[in-house]
Parts: C-alpha cells; structure tokens; sequence
C-alpha cells in the first residue's frame, strides 16, 4: 500500500516537474554542497537564481576514512569495580570507519525565503536516522511587500539551526559533509551546536555584522526553568575580493550566556569526530566515545566565548586562523575557568579549477581542568592534500600527530599521543 501512496503522490504533474527540475538547479540565496561551496561563509545577498514557484532540492554527502592510527599512555593503572584498568589503552590499528550521509533538502516556498533540512541518515554516535536541525531563511519579505532595504542588506534565519559563532564551523567537517573541510579532523576543541533560536544578519560593500538569540542548548525544554538562560551571539567583520587575486575576510565574534542546564558549544556535535577510538580505553565503543580526540572543557553552565577569525586567499595560496577563548564553568563548580585554542592553516590550490591542494594545520588548546585545577595543554599537526576528481568528488590523504601535556599520571591522557595515516573520500551534491 505504501509504495501506491508515493506514486499516487508524484502523480501530481506541477509537483514532479518542479520536483525534477529542482534537483538540476540551484536555489536562491544557497550555499552548495559540492566544491563550489568551499569558501562560502554567510550566503551573499546577489540574486541569481528566479523564483519559479516552490522548488525542492535533493542533496546528499557521504564520507568514508581508512585509518592507520596508533596511540600510547603513560598513565597509571586505575582498576574499576570488576578490576579492569581504565586507563589501558584499546588495541587500534589499519580498518576502516563506519560511513557517514546526510541528506540535504532545500526548499524555495516563496521568493526570497528558503527551508533548509539537514539529516544525518548515518553518524557515528546515531546508527538510525535522525534530524540535525531546519530552519527558515529569509532575504526577501516578498509577503510584506519586498521593501529594498531589507532585500538588499539583511538575511533572517529562524529555526533549529547551526548558529553562527565564528568562522570554522563554516569549513569544518559535518558528518558526511567533509568537503569544505580541507583535513579529515576538526578542531581539538569544536566549536560547533545547533540551538532553537535566530539571527538577522546586514551585510553591505564587504562590511558584515551578526546578532542572534537562541534558548542555549541543544534540544531545549521547558523543566528547570531557574537554570536555563537565553544565549546571545555577535559577530562583525569585513568581507571583500579586494581583487581578482585578494580575498581578504576578518571576523570577530562572541557567544555568551549566564547559565544552562547543559550548554554544549563545544560539545554539539552529534555526528562524532574523524579520529575513531584514538586515546579510548579497552571499554570503548565507536558509538558511546564518539568524540575521540577532541576536547570539551565541560563548560555546561555559564559560558563567554570570544574567537578572532582571519582569513586570506591570494590566488591559490590560503590562510585562515583561530583565536579563541572561552570562559565560564559548569553548574557543580563556584569558580570560572579559561580555556585558550589557537588553530593555523596554509592551504595551497592548484591545477584546473583549483583542483589539487596540499595543506597544513597546527592546533592548541590549553587551560584549567575541572576538578583538579591543572593547567593541561593539548597540541595538535596535520599535513595532507586533496584531489578534486570532479566538483562532487574529493579524496584527501593526512598525517596527523597529537600530543596530551601535563594531564594527572591517574588520567588515561597522561603522557597520551596518537598519530598515523588517514585516507578520506567524500561525495557532495
């Protein structure tokens, strides 16, 4: 009966011919998902695409890593209840990675005004299919008459939504979407979480500024009224090709909010890290330790996060940076504690199309562990490069090498270091 349903459905002539066209064709005011995308922070307010009526768009990433990755400790044997040291390191070695996909659905419904729904059909942490948010976005207020400022100057997103805090989480790997992302790792610390809220953007001759207001936490709710807070986001910056060589992008912006049930700014992603398994102990699972790798200060309750964002391209050559601090704490701690990262990197792009690139990153992150009080540090470097065999394809190769400083000799981390191999291909379209 159900396949009947579905015929029944694209029967509709008008619908399957938008439907159909769609899936050729670009949207309004989008950023795309093969490498055309690269580089795309906010989307721009140029106007290139008509409105047609309601058009839908069919789009999918899909990844797939090899790793050969080893790591090793010197940390002091802790036994649990049933007398196995927690601290022993699992054996790890050559393998391949579960596949990640996301299925991507963007929908013109009125001239100037777009849905966007994201959902991982296959993550680490989630085997089954889930949604990882959808939100509105509107560039034109086609519905109260189109006035041109708002048309030329401003972009509304309202929604469960991506929020945009900073600059990184535009090139970062999502899941299956790891084309924007010239490594096969994110950050050690990630800045990146989807929160029910908005944001209205201006953007005019280069010049960019930010404000948003969310609920501040993941999934949001209505229990424990007296902890949850409102979190408020900025950003300003300048965006300009000062030529047909230069790009020049600077971006400062900020994330605060005076208390949580659970913030998770740098714990939102649900989708899980690149690096499987990596510093884990022998009761790990690739599900269960999903963010192998990176770090998340545990700041739950009030947090103020500020990051610097650079970005140059001259010609091929690319330089974008991360300069960030965060400070706050969670809701069993009285003090404030201050987080620093430092993140570096120099992409080159050659060939037709810029389709070859080699790429470097160094990565650091230091600051106070809760609880103890040790100031522990935490670096990382990655070397790689990637070929574009078409818009829609990318095979990345990477080395990368990761150091644990300072942690306590009962702390699985103490001593900690993994490096090795990483073969990535990505599909985006």
């Amino acid at each position: 009966m159900k396949k009947y349903l579905i015929a029944a459905a694209f029967a509709a002539g008008s619908f399957t011919a938008v439907f159909a066209q769609g899936l050729e064709r670009d949207v309004q005011y989008w950023r795309p998902y093969d490498q055309r995308g690269i580089n795309i922070f906010e989307t721009g307010k140029l106007d290139t695409v008509p409105f047609e009526g309601v058009k839908v768009r069919i789009g999918g990433n899909f990844a797939q890593q090899f790793q050969s990755i080893s790591h090793e400790n010197t940390a002091e044997a802790v036994l649990n209840a049933d007398g196995v040291n927690v601290n022993e390191l699992v054996d790890i070695g050559f393998g391949s990675n579960l596949a990640t996909a996301n299925l991507n659905i963007d929908v013109e419904l009125l001239d100037g005004v777009r849905l966007n729904l994201i959902t991982y059909l296959s993550s680490r942490h989630h085997p089954e299919s889930w949604v990882k948010g959808g939100y509105l976005q509107i560039d034109k207020l086609s519905f109260l008459g189109n006035p041109e400022w708002f048309e030329q100057y401003f972009t509304l997103r309202v929604g469960h939504m991506e929020i945009n805090y900073g600059d990184a989480h535009f090139r970062r790997t999502d899941n299956g979407n790891a084309l924007f992302n010239p490594f096969v790792g994110n950050y050690i610390m990630d800045a990146f979480t989807t929160e029910v809220g908005g944001d209205l953007t201006f953007q005019s001759n280069g010049f960019l500024v930010v404000g948003g207001i969310t609920g501040g936490e993941i999934q949001g709710g209505v229990t424990n009224p007296d902890k949850r807070k409102l979190s408020l986001i900025g950003k300003v910056g300048y965006d300009k090709q000062l030529s047909s060589d230069f790009r020049l992008r600077l971006t400062g912006s900020m994330y605060t909010t005076s208390g949580s049930s659970r913030n998770t700014l740098y714990g939102g992603d649900r989708g899980g890290s690149r690096y499987y398994l990596v510093m884990e102990n022998t009761l790990a699972s690739t599900s269960s330790n999903f963010t192998s790798g990176r770090f998340n200060p545990g700041l739950t309750d009030n947090i103020t996060a500020m990051v610097f964002n650079p970005f140059v391209k001259y010609k091929g050559l690319e330089f974008f940076a991360n300069i960030e601090q965060a400070k706050g704490k969670a809701s069993s701690e009285t003090e404030d504690r201050k987080w620093n990262q430092v993140g570096a990197d120099l992409v080159y792009r050659f060939g037709a199309a810029e389709k070859f690139y080699v790429a470097g990153r160094y990565n650091q992150v230091n600051g106070e562990l809760a609880g103890s009080g040790l100031d522990v540090s935490i670096d990382r470097v990655q070397v790689g490069g990637g070929w574009f065999i078409s818009k829609n394809i990318l095979a990345k190769l990477e080395y990368v090498s990761q150091n644990y400083k300072d942690f306590a000799a009962t702390d699985i981390k103490n001593g900690g270091k993994f490096n090795g191999l990483m073969i990535e291909g990505v599909i985006g379209f």
